[in-house]
């Protein structure tokens, strides 16, 4: 009985502290919404909607996910299969699909439980069943033919448990693999920017986010709609790491992530704070690869890539500049850049 008391003490503690924090700082988060979003942007015309392709399937996986995905025609010699990160969708790859559109055949797909696609019925979402759910997608995108994999956040965590559960793909198919913000494990020790005494106090709450119940994440869901400006902040606190990032695309993505339900949310936690692969990327060290990373990543650290590159010597690491968790959105130039120059390079290569 006191345990139980003890634990709705917790909760209505930080449930409160919460409210009285939303309560007490709308006119603030109002105020520095307003002053961030002045001033000249590059992209407030940009069409983030606009994503031509050239088909749209639905791949079912194999705990019965539908799986959303859309496919840009290009030089079939070479197919780019693009994997999303949590609390994202393809949109995350919008300037990367303007890129490389007719150059190479590309195909963008939805993680489970985000954007289009389905939701798993119950149950946590792991990371073996996100790697099963990748090796569909190439089965039906892409049976023959060489392919290169570019995985952002969770993304490259699923490409990695590809790799641990399927190693002869790499071994006969994949022609290069693209790491971009992402990480091998130990994200239970990522302290998010804060000092380490707020940090520490993270870790005991996340069993309850996970066990808090379908009524909670309703709840968290309205709060999450109510408190716009706060999320949009929040957005930009975490996912960009210029000074000044483009207001648009801050927008962009913090209606991704809006759109992620917090039942999704909640059901991946488990899994992210569990993934641990650094020791099982063997069949990554067979082909090329690229890692990718801003310097200002607060979800998954820039020495979280060097450890993915310390154990994979030969994968190039590019580190771009004043780049957040989004880097590929907010510095789209730079990341370019270096996936152009590793994909001529690859294309050039011969599996075998």
């Amino acid at each position: 009985m006191k345990r139980s008391t003890k634990r709705v003490g917790i909760i209505g503690t930080v449930v409160g502290l919460a409210a009285a924090g939303v309560a007490a700082g709308v006119a603030t988060e109002r105020y520095l919404v307003r002053r961030h979003r002045r001033g000249e942007d590059p992209y407030a015309d940009e069409p983030f909607s606009d994503r031509p392709f050239d088909e749209s399937r639905v791949v079912r996986t194999d705990d019965g996910v539908d799986l959303y995905l859309e496919i840009v025609d290009g030089d079939p010699t070479l197919t780019l299969v693009f994997i999303p990160g949590y609390g994202l969708d393809m949109g995350t790859f919008y300037f990367q699909r303007k890129a490389f559109a007719g150059e190479y055949r590309s195909v963008f797909y939805d993680q489970p439980g985000h954007g289009r696609s389905g939701r798993l019925p119950s149950g946590d979402y792991t990371m073996e069943a996100l790697g099963a759910a990748l090796r569909r997608v190439i089965e039906a995108t892409a049976p023959t033919g060489r392919i290169v994999l570019i995985g952002h956040s969770m993304g490259g965590m699923t490409v990695m448990a590809l790799a641990e559960q399927w190693p002869e793909v790499f071994a006969e198919r994949v022609a290069g693999a693209v790491l971009i913000s992402t990480s091998a494990g130990e994200l239970d020790e990522v302290s998010f920017g804060l000092p380490e005494v707020v940090a520490r106090f993270r870790r005991p709450l996340i069993p309850l986010v996970r066990t808090g119940g379908q009524i909670t994440a309703t709840m968290i869901d309205r709060a999450r709609r109510a408190t716009t400006d706060l999320a949009w902040l929040l957005t930009r606190r975490y996912g960009f790491g210029s000074e000044h990032p483009s207001p648009a695309l801050v927008s962009f993505v913090e209606r991704m992530n809006s759109s992620t339900s917090t039942d999704t949310v909640a059901r991946y936690l488990r899994t992210l704070y569990a993934h641990s692969r650094l020791l099982l990327l063997n069949p990554l060290a067979d082909v090329p690869v690229l890692i990718i990373c801003g310097d200002h990543d607060l979800l998954t650290p820039l020495a979280h890539s060097r450890e993915i590159a310390g154990v994979l010597p030969e994968a190039e690491l590019v580190v771009i500049e004043d780049g957040g968790h989004v880097a590929l959105l907010e510095q789209s130039e730079l990341v370019n850049a270096a996936l152009d120059g590793f994909l001529q390079k690859v294309a050039t290569d011969r599996l075998g």
